[in-house]
């Protein structure tokens, strides 16, 4: 065999030996990517059209006043108005520029408020998580219908274990969330230490996660694959390093992975001070 073929032979098999897990993953920063990540959610949905409408909007209001601007320009230069006019006042477009604004606020106005109550009123779901920020890791907790309550630790993969597990840097975890496609997900937010937040662009979730304070968010993932979040929340020195992992599976798939981690975890193991110090041993070495 020649070298030109050995190489493609080696080239082949790098690929297919590719992490199968890159497959999956929809929700993620893209370099030079423009525009929202892909909507996965009826409320991404419903902030894509409403981006889309406001990008109408301001487009059709510059370029009215860049020909406005071009118009004054050419017809009230001084070669072609030699002698300026004399008036103050126009009824006609007083009341024009009053409307207009008016109305074109109410038409902002009518999606934006419709957005808000969808994205405030949680629907009655059938799983509820409580996610609490801590200082810097998440704490996730399911209740089990029929195992009872188990909670878990998630914490950032180092940058050598997210390269081995085809994961992102900086967004790869240790213990992903897991739920369930087409099924009301509601998140209960709230924080151990310091404020944080919880936010997953592609299912259009944001919400801050207060100590004393109990939050709530939702959403219903259509298409399974692999999601990414982080904290939002300016919380200290490793406000960087809490990211946020939800795959999102077909129910027979969720269902086996729930009785997994409830039986795993059915007693929380006292894992995150250690974890904590090897990622931040980790990371200064780094």
């Amino acid at each position: 065999m020649s070298r030109l073929g050995a190489a493609l032979v080696a080239l082949v098999a790098a690929v297919s030996a590719a992490p199968v897990l890159a497959q999956e993953i929809i929700g993620e920063p893209r370099n030079w990517g423009l525009g929202f990540q892909p909507s996965v959610t009826p409320i991404k949905d419903q902030m894509h059209d409403f981006h889309n409408l406001l990008l109408i909007i301001i487009t059709a209001i510059t370029l009215f006043v860049l020909a406005l601007l071009v118009f004054v320009i050419l017809r009230f230069r001084e070669d072609a108005n030699k002698t300026p006019s004399k008036t103050t006042h126009n009824t006609l477009i007083e009341i024009v520029w009053t409307t207009v604004p008016v109305l074109i606020l109410v038409i902002i106005a009518v999606p934006s408020f419709r957005l808000l109550y969808a994205s405030d009123r949680v629907p009655e779901s059938e799983i509820t998580i409580k996610a609490t920020g801590m200082q810097w890791y998440w704490n996730y907790e399911y209740d089990h219908p029929e195992e009872g309550t188990f909670q878990f630790d998630s914490f950032m993969l180092t940058d050598d274990e997210a390269a081995k597990a085809g994961l992102p840097r900086l967004l790869g975890v240790d213990q992903e969330i897991v739920v369930p496609t087409d099924t009301n997900i509601r998140v209960v937010v709230t924080a151990g230490d310091v404020l944080h937040a919880f936010a997953v662009p592609a299912f259009g979730v944001k919400i801050d996660a207060v100590p004393g304070r109990l939050n709530e968010t939702w959403f219903n993932v259509n298409t399974p694959g692999l999601y990414f979040g982080q904290c939002s929340e300016l919380c200290g020195t490793g406000h960087a390093y809490m990211p946020i992992q939800v795959r999102a599976v077909p129910r027979d798939e969720y269902d086996a992975w729930l009785d997994e981690m409830a039986e795993q975890y059915a007693e929380a193991p006292a894992t995150a001070p250690a974890r904590a110090t090897q990622l931040a041993d980790a990371r200064a070495a780094q």
